[in-house]
């Protein structure tokens, strides 16, 4: 029987030389919890990987907890299903637009309530935004480093944790999860 495939989000790893780890000792990592399949896209700590667990918040915490006893410090992790991940490539709201001007950032829960006013106070008026469960897309055409819809803002108005991966990345790890056993 096949395993349930997973992609996992890690938040802030090797982001200007903090918390800093090596796609070949995340690959490790994943395979020392009995993963199958580990395989990292990029440097910002994106894993794909079989488990045969179906408890998400089980597997979040292994992990976390397994990144704190080997590295030494605090990792969020978020976890997407590869059904998931290819329902948020597709449910896309900003699909014409160019590429390399969209991310998503994910939560790791739905919040209660979505500030759409703060956030519209704070966006550039350029920028759009649409949330839909555990998602934000964003629309940011002068670049993610410039807007202040960042994971901070979201993480202090939401109350969850967040993570935000650049379209193109979103893509290929929808891509690699579909093709990729």
């Amino acid at each position: 029987m096949k395993q349930p495939r997973y992609i996992s989000l890690l938040r802030g790893i090797n982001l200007l030389g903090h918390k800093k780890i090596t796609m070949t000792e995340l690959r490790a990592l994943y395979e020392s919890l009995g993963f199958k399949g580990a395989q990292t896209y990029i440097q910002s700590g994106n894993v794909l990987f079989d488990a045969p667990e179906t408890d998400i918040a089980a597997l979040v915490h292994r992990i976390e907890k397994k990144i704190r006893l080997r590295l030494g410090y605090d990792v969020s992790v978020i976890i997407r299903t590869a059904e998931e991940m290819r329902k948020i490539v597709e449910k896309n709201p900003f699909a014409g637009e160019e590429a390399n001007k969209l991310h998503a950032t994910f939560l790791d829960e739905n919040p209660n309530l979505f500030p759409a006013a703060e956030v519209d106070k704070v966006r550039d008026k350029a920028e759009r935004f649409h949330h839909s469960g555990r998602e934000i897309y964003l629309f940011l055409p002068n670049g993610y480093g410039r807007t202040k819809l960042n994971n901070n803002f979201f993480e202090r108005k939401l109350k969850v944790t967040a993570t935000t991966r650049s379209w193109r990345t979103v893509v290929a790890l929808a891509e690699m999860v579909e093709t990729v056993r």
